[in-house]
């Protein structure tokens, strides 16, 4: 196979599995963005638990728990990346976008549903939660967008080009 055989085989690969690629990458960003949630605010800062609703000792579970997810989601991510160079599909900026898209999503569910919906956390107690939210949720808006940057824009200029 030629050079530009396998190019072309590079690229139609990463069509093929194109929705592998985002949902690779958003599984990674979900587990990573709820990793850093669980790390800094649950564990370093103790601002809040995943569910404050009970006894601190519950509370600890829950942390243990939502800690299991990010991270099985995280592993779940690895396995399909790997999947996905194996045979030679992987599509670097759609992965990308699907972290960010990952990470938004989770970001606003948790600051939409579960802190305001729910009320199964805050981000913290006691403080005006105004400034918390709105920049919480504002990043999370801004994730979602350079996701969609990222994933529209260049999959229409990808079909476009022919590369």
């Amino acid at each position: 196979m030629t050079t530009e055989e396998k190019s072309q085989q590079r690229h139609a690969n990463r069509f093929a599995y194109s929705s592998r690629n985002l949902w690779g990458g958003f599984l990674f960003g979900l587990g990573f963005v709820a990793f850093i949630d669980e790390t800094v605010f649950h564990q370093l800062l103790h601002w809040h638990h995943f569910y404050d609703k009970s006894t601190t000792d519950i509370g600890l579970v829950s942390d243990g728990l939502f800690h299991a997810l990010s991270w099985f989601a995280t592993i779940g991510s690895s396995f399909m990346l790997a999947d996905l160079h194996r045979r030679h599909a992987f599509w670097l900026r759609r992965w990308i976008g699907g972290i960010f898209l990952g990470a938004g999503t989770f970001q606003l569910y948790d600051g939409t549903i579960q802190h305001k919906l729910m009320r199964l956390h805050q981000i913290r107690y006691n403080v005006d939660l105004t400034m918390y939210d709105a920049i919480w949720n504002i990043t999370a808006l801004a994730m979602i967008v350079v996701a969609y940057i990222l994933v529209v824009h260049d999959r229409t200029r990808k079909m476009g080009e022919g590369s």
